[in-house]
């Protein structure tokens, strides 16, 4: 449920109303724009009765929500969040470019790629320390070490990073990691989302693979519920009937959250065709859809890399496509980070 309040209001009438609520064993999600303030009400409001509500001379109207997720809703929060993380403002017009390998392979290679896609315009440094593989037999990233590496490319370039977890018993780990990820597989971890939504990192939350919109938003919700405001939703593409490519990228997914929530989304062209011909393309479409900012696999030799070479641009291949993405992002009234 959402309760609006009248422009001007009383701030002691509206804090009586919200002890009122809380008093009640209600959550509220408080929510000041430059034209409404919206209190967001959290739990049973079943016991509620809106004709009571709007007996209190600072409500001018009452809505209850319909969706299941509600911190992450657009209707307890109109405006959309900006997220600052090392300088950057993620969200609102706010463009940022993710770029690095898939898997951190050696110091040498993680800080060569650092510095060339910083060079590039990168706001932020990805790569992978962790990595969930189908086949267990296949290179499972250099865990622990890999997050010591990428943390030594970070002082070396000053980019910040963000790297993947894939359990809850590695949270002290990611200590120092300016955005933890949250993997298509982990969507629904609940126990790890519980966790997240216990840190005070941003969490780059990636689509499951077949999860619909809503469960994609239900995820976020859980971050949420745990205290954690800190989100960013990432589209890499869903599974389909389609195999010529890796996944197939759900551009609609841009509008949709919108439309539906006040998160920013990125989208990941790398893992969403698994082919880096089409990187460069399908990062025109997020772009044109609105997304807030690309994450893009960058590696030195794609031929010999341990993981996803086929889906990684080059150097040279990354310097082209970020010269297309500044101009179009440009065009497009985004300011692109870092400035």
């Amino acid at each position: 449920m959402i309760v609006v309040l009248k422009q001007n209001s009383d701030k002691e009438h509206v804090d009586r109303l919200m002890q009122h609520f809380m008093d009640m064993g209600l959550k509220i999600n408080y929510s000041e724009g430059d034209n409404t303030t919206i209190l967001g009400l959290m739990g049973d409001t079943t016991k509620l009765d809106e004709r009571d509500i709007m007996a209190y001379d600072v409500v001018e109207r009452v809505q209850r929500v319909t969706e299941p997720f509600k911190a992450v809703n657009r209707k307890f929060h109109p405006e959309d969040t900006i997220l600052e993380v090392a300088g950057r403002k993620i969200g609102a017009g706010y463009f940022n470019v993710m770029a690095g390998p898939c898997s951190v392979e050696s110091e040498e290679q993680i800080v060569m790629v650092a510095e060339a896609v910083k060079k590039a315009g990168a706001s932020f440094l990805r790569g992978g320390a962790f990595k969930p593989r189908t086949s267990p037999y296949s290179f499972q990233g250099l865990e622990a070490e890999g997050l010591k590496l990428l943390l030594e490319a970070k002082r070396q370039t000053g980019l910040p990073i963000v790297t993947e977890i894939m359990s809850e018993k590695h949270i002290d780990l990611f200590a120092d990691v300016d955005i933890i990820q949250l993997g298509a597989r982990n969507m629904q971890n609940f126990m790890l989302l519980k966790e997240l939504g216990r840190s005070n990192k941003p969490i780059l939350l990636k689509r499951g693979l077949s999860a619909t919109m809503e469960e994609f938003l239900m995820a976020a919700e859980y971050i949420f519920a745990g205290g954690n405001t800190n989100v960013i939703l990432c589209e890499r593409g869903i599974r389909t009937f389609e195999n010529l490519i890796r996944n197939n990228l759900d551009i609609s997914a841009v509008p949709l959250v919108k439309m539906f929530s006040h998160l920013p989304i990125i989208i990941d062209p790398s893992h969403a065709a698994g082919r880096r011909d089409m990187v460069q393309p399908l990062s025109r479409a997020a772009i044109a859809a609105g997304a807030d900012g690309l994450i893009i696999e960058v590696h030195n030799d794609p031929k010999n890399a341990l993981c996803d070479g086929a889906q990684s641009l080059d150097i040279p291949q990354f310097e082209a496509t970020m010269a297309d993405i500044r101009r179009r992002a440009e065009f497009e009234g985004r300011e692109m980070m870092p400035q």
